[in-house]
């Protein structure tokens, strides 16, 4: 990776194979207006590589906008976006310039890209392929030069066909994608990004250092918050001790409830009963077809869940009341399970 060119991805720690492949499509993409879709679970970096992109982009210098298109109401998204003139709705006493106007000639990050309403994915689209749209309000049209690079934790795709997120929308945004790995499969950049958190905070504690030991257990440890997840544990444990660290001063995560085994092995889930008796719940007979068998080899503790959520969803034609019933667990926790995994339901 060319050093003077690729220094804005040196915030993004590590030396995995994996990881240096996604930074040199980063480094080969940045320079050009390309929209840009960053995948990834959460803890990933996805924001570092955003950062970055704007910086090795065509305008560093210009704005850096970032929207949380999850936390927008929906019926304030479209102003919030592209603005509003006085008089558009109630409340609008003057003009108000939204976000795509304050990025132009410099990056729009879209974060939480899939939650977008879907009636104005026509509207992103069309700024995306012609670089204008109109204010709400508006009879005029406004042009702006944006990069535009969105974010998302959720299988975009999937969303896609199931026809929750609008097919050309995706392709438009996925016509360039960088999948940031997780933590899980580049176990070898563990240590170099415990040193590098240690470093970070020694400012604030004073010089710390990783027993073997600890190392040991960071690296052999899960992390299902990735690399946000790193970072609070060696943080955490720098404050709480004096100089060297201990295994026993890592407040890890818990280890899964079972490990998958190396050799194939596969399980017979449990047919569920769509249409359940009135008052009686969920009727539960052996399974029969190979549908309902799930392979655990070469699956994450996550890809498994997920795939048995989303069997259980489709066996309950989508009752999240009767699915949760099917597995035994309190319905609140599979609601936010359904949520984390983006499944339908």
């Amino acid at each position: 990776m060319d050093e003077n060119k690729g220094g804005a991805l040196r915030a993004i720690v590590g030396s995995s194979a994996e990881l240096l492949t996604v930074l040199a499509r980063a480094q080969a993409v940045a320079p050009t207006r390309v929209p840009v879709l960053v995948t990834g679970e959460s803890g990933t970096g996805k924001e570092l590589l955003a950062r970055a992109l704007h910086e090795l982009g065509p305008n560093p210098h210009g704005p850096f906008v970032a929207v949380n298109c999850g936390a927008l109401a929906r019926e304030l998204a479209e102003s919030e976006l592209f603005g509003h003139e006085r008089g558009a709705f109630t409340g609008a006493a003057g003009r108000r310039v939204g976000w795509f106007e304050e990025a132009s000639g410099g990056t729009l990050v879209l974060d939480e890209i899939g939650e977008l309403p879907l009636e104005l994915q026509p509207k992103l689209l069309r700024v995306l392929e012609t670089g204008r749209f109109r204010r709400v309000g508006g009879t005029g049209e406004v042009a702006v030069r944006v990069r535009v690079v969105a974010m998302t934790l959720r299988d975009l795709e999937g969303e896609a066909q199931r026809g929750r997120f609008r097919a050309d929308l995706y392709y438009r945004l996925a016509g360039f994608e960088l999948a940031l790995p997780p933590l899980g499969r580049r176990r070898s950049d563990v240590a170099m990004l415990a040193e590098h958190f240690l470093r970070e905070i020694a400012a604030e504690v004073g010089p710390r250092a990783l027993s073997p030991g600890a190392l040991a257990a960071l690296e052999a440890a899960e992390w299902p918050g990735n690399v946000r997840q790193l970072r609070n544990v060696v943080r955490r444990a720098a404050i709480l001790t004096t100089r060297t660290i201990e295994a026993e001063n890592l407040d890890l995560p818990a280890p899964p409830l079972f490990q998958i085994p190396d050799e194939p092995l596969r399980v017979r889930l449990a047919d569920v009963d769509p249409t359940p008796a009135p008052d009686a719940g969920a009727r539960v007979r052996p399974a029969i077809s190979d549908d309902d068998q799930l392979s655990l080899s070469n699956r994450t503790f996550e890809e498994i869940e997920k795939a048995v959520l989303t069997w259980a969803l489709r066996r309950n034609a989508g009752s999240r009341r009767r699915a949760a019933k099917s597995l035994a667990v309190a319905r609140s926790t599979f609601c936010d399970k359904v949520k984390k995994y983006g499944l339908a339901g």
